[in-house]
Formats: C-alpha cells, structure tokens, sequence
C-alpha cells in the first residue's frame, strides 16, 4: 500500500559504485543475489531506510532509497555483503534530491552504461522494481520516479540513435571470437548459464557467429534443453560440466552463482580454450588465466572494444539528455502537485462540511441543483489545484476556494 504522506525529495538518496572507479572484482564484493536483495528489504525499517530498491548487475551496485543520511543505506546493503561499509565507502559515489533522480534518468537511459546506449539495465531496474514492491517498499514517490525513468528510456529508445547498431557486453564477446578466432564453424562452443542474460549471449552467438556448434549448461536443466530446442542446438546436464569443459574450444560463462562455477582444475592440462567470464562476481577462478594455453576474458575487457557503432552513440547523447530533463521535469511537477494533496484533501473536507452545515442550506435552499455536490465541490478544487501549481500560494487559495463554493451555490 501506498503511504499517504508526502516524502521530503531532499532525504532521496543514490548511494553506488559502479565500473568507473571499481573493477569487476570490487563489484564483486557488493554484488547481490536474489535471496541478499530479499534480507536487506526485511532490514530496511531496522535501518530507518524507506522506500528502498537496489540496483546490481555486472557493472554496478546502486542503492536507491530515503533515510535521513546515505551512511544508513550503505550499512544496510553492506551487512549482507562480502563487502565492507568501509570499502564502499571509499569508492562510491552518493547523489541527494534531484541529483539522485537525474541518476536513475541517466542510468535508464543508457547514457551510465559500461557501453553507451546498452538497455539490459532497463530489465534490470525493472526486476530489482518488482521484488522491492513484493517486500512493500515501492510507495508512491518510488513508483512514480520510475514510471517516468522507464518512459524516458522508451523515449530516447524510440527518438535517437543511441541504441542503434548491436552493442553490449555480450555483444563485445562476439566480436572478440570473430577478431581473434578463424574457422569458427569448427570450434566447438559451451554457454554455461541460460538466465535471461545467458538467453541474449545465446542468441548473439547464433545471429552472428553463424554456428550452431554450441552446447547449453544450465543448473536447471529444463531451461538450458528449452533454449536449446528453440535454436536447434545443444544442451547437456550440469553433471557433464567437466566432460563439456574438456571437449569445447571457446566456454562463456554467464551463471550467477556467489562461489566460481569453473574452477583451475577443470583445466589443469588442457588443450588452448578461449574462455570468458560475463560474471559479477567472477564465476571463473581467477587462477585459471594462468594456465598455459587459456586465454581468460572478463567483462570489463569486453567493456573497452570500441568501433564506430559508438562513435555515432556518442552524437546522440546531446538529444537524449533533452528527453531526460523534460521528463524529469514531469516528474518534479508531479512531486510539486503531490505536496499540495494534504492543503486540497483539507479544503474538499471542509467544502463538504459547509455544504451540510444550516447556515448554507438555509441560503442555497432555494436553488436548484443542475450538478451534484460532488462534482461542484470537485471543479472548486480543480480550480484551486491549477492556481497553486501556477503560484504556489496554498493559505490564499484555501479561503478563496471557500468564498468561491459559498459565493455560487448551486448554481
């Protein structure tokens, strides 16, 4: 349920760290699974924290939500992390009131992205949206911040450039195999991992590699065999792992598991493999790249491959940062309007009173009524609304709202 008071947007805060001052290992640290994200939702009332909902995806842990300072949102993300509050501290950036809500715009936009223009981070937001209001801290600040986030990224989505051209992290590692690897229909492929991110890497392995060499893992089974039926390709149980890991050439990892899921000694004597970790936190052992023959690639490698398909991105930005400050300016109206709903909820009482009251119905006994009560308290307040949006001036219009119901009647 939503609250019904109006929340101070000074006390909003973003408190993060993302891959422009942290590594994919650091990230690693406050990374969190559904089951963490779930505990800190319990928490946040012992917290003093309100309103709460968290970003965490391969590039960046952001926490989003009101409390009288942003140390209380990083203690409470940190207590159930591998991650320390000290740590966080040092490497995180925090932004209040409209800077936080121009943050959650940018970010939704695309334009905080590793890789320009890349939007799985609007799923993200959404998912991580969704549990927060199955734990009752979504309200109607939260909710409505980001309603009008989501609509601006559709916006630029549908308006600029930005997102033209293929580009993302699962993308990159694509690009990598057709740069660094000849005669790929030869080479045989293992996707470890068919979430919805492992879903997309899949399909751009398919679309662009044109291979249909290429064998899904999945810890359950049934979604990796789904996948597999769908893009006529392969799929194998998760007891066959290291029999996979032998017999494949290139092995993307894309699971979500807090432990490593390929271990150094999955590939101790090995043949060379190419193997990439599109994990956070790394779910390949960071030993392994020091195997002979293994060539180990992470996310923010694959993040630095630059082409010409960025370069145009980058052109865009100046139009979607204009689509970002008119809707961020809806949503300010909005807010502006919401800390008025108390001084209008105040005057409908008090018309209603009136109008009950002796005194009124022995003056406007004699009229008769074309509209009902209801609907002529309401234009009174409607009235009344639009002029305190265009000067903000609640006391004044609070007794001309009054002059003005007794002033008409009924009429």
């Amino acid at each position: 349920m939503h609250r019904t008071g109006t929340r101070d947007i000074s006390n909003f805060f973003i408190a993060g760290i993302n891959y422009k001052k942290t590594d994919a290992t650091i990230r690693g640290q406050f990374a969190l699974n559904n089951e963490q994200y779930a505990t800190v939702l319990e928490l946040a009332p012992m917290h003093a924290v309100n309103e709460l909902f968290i970003v965490s995806t391969c590039n960046r842990t952001e926490v989003y939500g009101f409390a009288e300072k942003p140390e209380q949102l990083i203690d409470l993300i940190c207590s159930q992390t591998e991650g320390s509050a000290e740590t966080f501290n040092k490497l995180s950036y925090i932004k209040k009131g409209l800077a936080a809500v121009e943050h959650l715009f940018h970010v939704g936009g695309g334009l905080d992205s590793q890789i320009l223009g890349d939007y799985e981070i609007v799923g993200q937001i959404k998912q991580a949206a969704k549990i927060a209001k199955q734990h009752n801290m979504i309200n109607a600040f939260t909710e409505r911040l980001l309603n009008c986030m989501l609509q601006s990224s559709k916006a630029i989505k549908n308006n600029t450039m930005l997102s033209d051209g293929t580009v993302s992290v699962s993308f990159a590692a694509v690009q990598y195999i057709r740069t660094h690897v000849k005669h790929i229909k030869n080479k045989k492929i293992l996707l470890l991992g068919t979430g919805k991110f492992g879903r997309n890497t899949c399909k751009n392995l398919v679309d662009y590699l044109g291979t249909k060499n290429i064998t899904l893992i999945n810890r359950t089974e049934e979604k990796a065999t789904a996948l597999a039926e769908e893009l006529h390709l392969q799929s194998a149980p998760l007891e066959q792992l290291e029999e996979q890991i032998a017999s494949s050439d290139i092995i993307l990892v894309a699971t979500n598991s807090v432990e490593p899921t390929i271990l150094r000694t999955h590939l101790e004597g090995q043949n060379d493999k190419l193997i990439f970790d599109l994990s956070i936190p790394h779910n390949v052992e960071k030993s392994v790249a020091e195997l002979p023959g293994i060539t180990l690639v992470n996310v923010d490698e694959l993040s630095k491959m630059k082409d010409e398909t960025l370069a145009k991105r980058e052109a865009e930005v100046p139009k979607a940062k204009e689509i970002i400050a008119e809707h961020c300016a809806e949503f300010l109206e909005w807010y502006q309007m919401r800390k008025h709903v108390p001084v209008l909820k105040a005057v409908k009482t008090k018309l209603k009173e009136i109008h009950t009251s002796p005194l009124y119905i022995t003056l406007h006994d004699h009229h008769n009524s074309r509209i009902s009560t209801d609907e002529k308290i309401q234009r009174v307040i409607n009235g009344m609304a639009t002029k305190m949006k265009e000067q903000n001036q609640k006391g004044c219009y609070y007794i001309e709202a009054i002059n003005e119901f007794i002033a008409t009647g009924t009429n």
